[in-house]
């Protein structure tokens, strides 16, 4: 097809023109009837959100994609590309992607009667049949749709009065394309009216200009529920002229989010060679996106992005990647201290309510990272009772009477170098009896993340207490200084 030039060539060899939502229910039944994967690389909505967008392609309706933040909504916009042809015809030089065997621009319509049949065409790649606009209030109807254009009436000598003077907007200029207005409620409500047409009868107006424009345009928008109250709304009229509304979530659990985050992680092969992160690692950096996610000091309206889990496990591997710089050494692990290494990613990404403010959010995040251990403790662990009789046994006795009877302080240093790092762990010799006992088939290098795991977790269970300073963490009995001093 691509070595056909002229319009006379594309009748002959049989082409048939196709809207664009023709062309993604074709495309998309042609997949769904091989069993392929029709949007690859989102992970989490295989029986939720895809079904949905598949339905209302399908259908061939205009999209709303409604959701917090972070919930990969312009991802999936984007890659309804993939659901477009390969190539398409167009006239040669047509501003508006004008079909050749339906042309709608004055410009089109003139060449082809001027022309007939030796009208050149030109082929456009689906890679190119995608707009994108970020709406913002400064957003104006000339941007979106189009003006007149007093230089182009000047250099061709027209009168005002001529629809060549005009300029086309994007939208115009996105005929046979993918369209997508990402945050729509921040589009000021006049402009989301100039939409009405478009949508419905697909006519626009310029300047005075009633033009019968018959633009085939898959329209995809994207809105946050939360801008519904903060910054702007969708206008009614708008909203019904919108023929599917999905909604998007969150990873419902750890591993999907799992998935997400090391599919996204921008973490270079330096990075994977120096530092090895255990799977328990993984598993707590979500725990606390989670953790964040049903924080009572966190705005649960402005919701947690999954950037928050990708952006950490980067700060995460450049923590350690940085102390092993520091320390000299050729390889390392993450250590569960390096965890604080991420405290500005968490920062940068959750909005706090006032009691959050009042916390600190350095307070808040640090704090995130003590109840993703609470939380997965007692998964590998046996439960620690908040109550217990005096007489009764618990397997923590051990590691527990070492802090109540050792002399010094038990620190961790953030910038150790790893044989030391070890050897203070190795001076706790009940903790390596107790991981036997409950992780015996425990791989060796993700030993000492789990001894300090327990550590954390006893924190947590008020077994131990911690404190945090400038250089790292100290780790000691919560009252056997108090005992010692009487």
């Amino acid at each position: 097809m691509k070595n056909i030039k002229t319009l006379g060539e594309l009748k002959k060899s049989g082409y048939k023109s196709k809207s664009i939502k023709d062309e993604l229910r074709d495309n998309l039944i042609e997949k769904l009837k091989h069993n392929e994967v029709t949007f690859e690389g989102v992970h989490g909505y295989e029986n939720t959100v895809v079904p949905e967008l598949e339905r209302a392609i399908l259908s061939r309706h205009n999209i709303n994609l409604l959701g917090l933040r972070g919930q990969a909504k312009t991802r999936l916009a984007r890659l309804m590309v993939n659901l477009l042809d390969a190539y398409i015809p167009v006239v040669e030089g047509s501003e508006i992607n004008d079909d050749p065997l339906q042309p709608i621009s004055r410009f089109a319509i003139e060449l082809i009667k001027e022309k007939g049949d030796d009208t050149p065409i030109s082929w456009m790649h689906k890679s190119e049949r995608f707009a994108e606009k970020l709406a913002t209030p400064d957003v104006t109807v000339a941007d979106i749709i189009g003006d007149v254009d007093p230089i182009k009436a000047a250099h061709l000598k027209l009168s005002y009065a001529d629809d060549r003077v005009i300029h086309y907007g994007m939208i115009p200029r996105a005929n046979r394309c993918i369209f997508v207005i990402n945050e729509l409620p921040d589009l000021q409500a006049r402009i989301q009216v100039a939409l009405f047409n478009i949508l419905q009868e697909g006519d626009i107006q310029i300047r005075g200009f009633k033009l019968r424009l018959a633009l085939d345009i898959q329209f995809v928008f994207t809105a946050n529920p939360e801008d519904y109250t903060n910054r702007g709304s969708i206008v009614t009229p708008l909203k019904d002229r919108i023929g599917s509304q999905i909604i998007t979530h969150y990873p419902y659990d750890i591993e999907i989010a799992k998935k997400i985050t090391q599919q996204e992680a921008k973490i270079n092969a330096d990075q994977v060679d120096l530092v090895t992160v255990p799977e328990l690692a993984k598993d707590l950096l979500e725990q606390i996106v989670f953790e964040a996610r049903d924080n009572e000091f966190i705005d649960a309206k402005s919701g947690v992005s999954a950037r928050l889990g990708i952006t950490a496990l980067e700060n995460l591997v450049s923590t350690a990647e940085r102390r092993s710089l520091i320390s000299g050494d050729a390889k390392t692990n993450i250590r569960l201290s390096d965890f604080v290494g991420i405290i500005p990613a968490i920062t940068g990404k959750v909005e706090l309510v006032y009691e959050g403010e009042q916390e600190g959010a350095s307070v808040v995040a640090f704090n995130l990272i003590g109840d993703a251990v609470e939380t997965i403790f007692p998964k590998l662990f046996p439960k620690i009772k908040k109550l217990e009789k005096q007489s009764e046994e618990s397997p923590y006795d051990g590691v527990a009477s070492w802090f109540f009877n050792t002399e010094e302080d038990f620190e961790l240093l953030d910038d150790l170098d790893e044989a030391t790092y070890k050897s203070t762990l190795d001076r706790i010799a009940p903790l390596d009896d107790f991981i036997n006992t409950y992780q015996p088939e425990l791989k060796v290098e993700e030993r000492y993340f789990v001894k300090e795991f327990v550590l954390w977790g006893l924190v947590q269970f008020s077994k131990l207490s911690k404190f945090r300073y400038t250089e790292g963490i100290q780790f000691k009995d919560p009252y056997g200084s108090y005992i010692k001093g009487l």
